[in-house]
């Protein structure tokens, strides 16, 4: 009877424990705006019935409704979208018959929408809900030649520009004027080409800081897929649009081309080619996602949890977001992504955060597949009000790197155990993507605690310039519970070491 009392005991308090581990929806919480099912339509929801919402672009408009653009050409306007499912959500056709919109922006009374061939603007003149204006801001690159020419937008800068970064007109070939170049389209009508080098954009957007970023999609010259700085001026990597340097001398000389008789890393091209700046961070394909997509800072001062600040970037394949913390050392944008949420109904494209702390996100399988199963979504998170305990930061130090985290953790849980790194790279190559390369083992040591427990100090012995550093904290516990990070691995993009 004793050892079956025991084991009783035990079993009990291993059933607790499990039933204590922290979930995502703890802290964040997913509501579908767009339903596909009509079983699911809660009293009062309209929206036209066979409506397909495969989501490109999202803008708040200065009366509280979305605007929303789908890769069928439509924009439409959401009420309520903020209050559902409490008051249901409206939808109602703003815009038809445009080409696949992957970008929106407001600005001064018009909703611009940037298109393949252009950047548009319009404007519901007699107030009937239905825009009645159109005019053409900008034209100014190829006409299009191939589906995957695709043109994505940003909002605007403080300067009044949308930024768009143009698809090549495939994987190798760029057949369309401008098609792999980053450009400015100022609100004026005026076009600047700003940046070269792009392979397969998914989306583009700012920082915290304002300074402009775009994800580009493994495949050729890109190892892997990655969060890229767009310094303007910039070769981003991928040479097969330099040949539009004849048009315009608005970023000087063409750069040199990368090596196309062998296997080269990022790192020595640096070296090689003075413009080159290499991904800001790298997303590890197949573990943290395969299809980068739209990016979006934390401008909420709080409101959506303790990530103000940082950079959340869409995921398509995978159906979830990321999140991002990117700091600069020696002049160039580096940083760790971490997985933050996911369980979306379909692959990510479009995404919106609002300053009262509302994320916006929806998206298409289109064809590709995504791990959500459906064929399109638009959903909203919103956060519980319930912390996470999650590594906060990751910073580079010339030894290691320093952890913050958003709760204190267990100082006994803070040993060399509890980490273990890998630390990799991609080849630099004409090829289709690339393994993971070049690897390296690091030795970990903590150096040091925080006395508030909220950070610490670990030795990586080698810190490899250019690598990949993966790190994994499945020791780490926390003060309040005893449990582990919701989230405990962390992948650092090193491509500068700090003095």
């Amino acid at each position: 009877m004793r050892f079956v009392k025991t084991l009783f005991t035990l079993t009990l308090a291993t059933a607790i424990a499990h039933a204590e581990e922290p979930k995502q929806e703890d802290y964040y919480t997913i509501t579908p705006l767009f339903y596909q099912d009509d079983t699911e339509k809660p009293e009062g929801y309209t929206a036209p019935d066979g409506a397909s919402i495969e989501t490109g672009g999202i803008a708040l408009l200065p009366d509280g409704k979305l605007a929303v653009s789908t890769r069928r050409g439509q924009v439409w306007l959401v009420e309520n979208a903020f209050d559902h499912p409490n008051k249901p959500a409206k939808w109602t056709v703003y815009a038809e018959y445009l080409h696949e919109v992957l970008g929106l922006a407001y600005e001064d009374g018009w909703l611009y929408a940037v298109q393949r061939p252009e950047v548009t603007r319009m404007k519901d003149e007699d107030g009937d809900g239905r825009a009645d204006i159109f005019e053409t801001v900008s034209d100014d690159w190829g006409v299009n030649q191939n589906y995957h020419e695709y043109n994505f937008g940003s909002r605007f800068d403080k300067d009044g520009n949308i930024w768009c970064v143009l698809c090549l007109t495939g994987s190798f070939t760029a057949n369309s004027l401008y098609r792999g170049w980053v450009l400015r389209v100022n609100k004026d009508g005026t076009m600047l080409p700003t940046a070269c080098g792009v392979r397969s954009p998914g989306g583009i957007g700012f920082n915290a800081q304002g300074d402009v970023f775009y994800t580009d999609n493994q495949g050729a010259w890109n190892g892997s897929s990655s969060l890229k700085w767009v310094k303007p001026g910039s070769f981003q990597g991928n040479p097969n649009g330099n040949i539009f340097f004849k048009y315009t001398d608005a970023i000087g000389d063409r750069p040199a081309d990368p090596p196309y008789d062998k296997e080269s890393r990022s790192v020595v091209e640096r070296d090689n080619i003075p413009t080159y700046v290499p991904p800001a961070v790298v997303l590890p394909h197949g573990k943290v996602g395969q299809s980068p997509t739209g990016i979006e800072p934390d401008m909420s001062e709080g409101k959506f949890g303790p990530f103000a600040g940082q950079t959340f970037v869409g995921e398509q394949t995978f159906s979830r977001v990321l999140r991002v913390h990117l700091e600069k050392v020696n002049g160039m944008y580096q940083g760790a992504v971490f997985e933050f949420l996911e369980g979306f109904q379909s692959g990510n494209i479009g995404l919106l955060m609002t300053e009262d702390g509302h994320m916006f996100t929806g998206g298409s399988n289109r064809g590709w597949g995504a791990r959500g199963g459906k064929t399109n979504n638009f959903e909203r998170v919103s956060w519980t009000g319930k912390v996470p305990f999650e590594i906060h930061e990751m910073r580079a130090k010339s030894n290691g790197f320093e952890l913050t985290f958003t709760k204190p953790i267990d100082k006994a849980s803070a040993v060399d155990a509890s980490f273990k790194c890998k630390a990799y790279t991609y080849k630099y190559t004409k090829g289709y993507g690339s393994p993971e390369v070049d690897p390296v083992e690091p030795k970990i040591t903590v150096t040091s605690v925080a006395d508030d427990g909220k950070s610490l100090r670990i030795k990586v012995e080698p810190l490899t310039k250019g690598h990949v550093h993966e790190l994994h904290c499945e020791g780490i516990k926390t003060t309040e519970g005893g449990h582990g990070l919701l989230h405990n691995k962390a992948y650092y993009t090193l491509n500068e070491i700090p003095e």
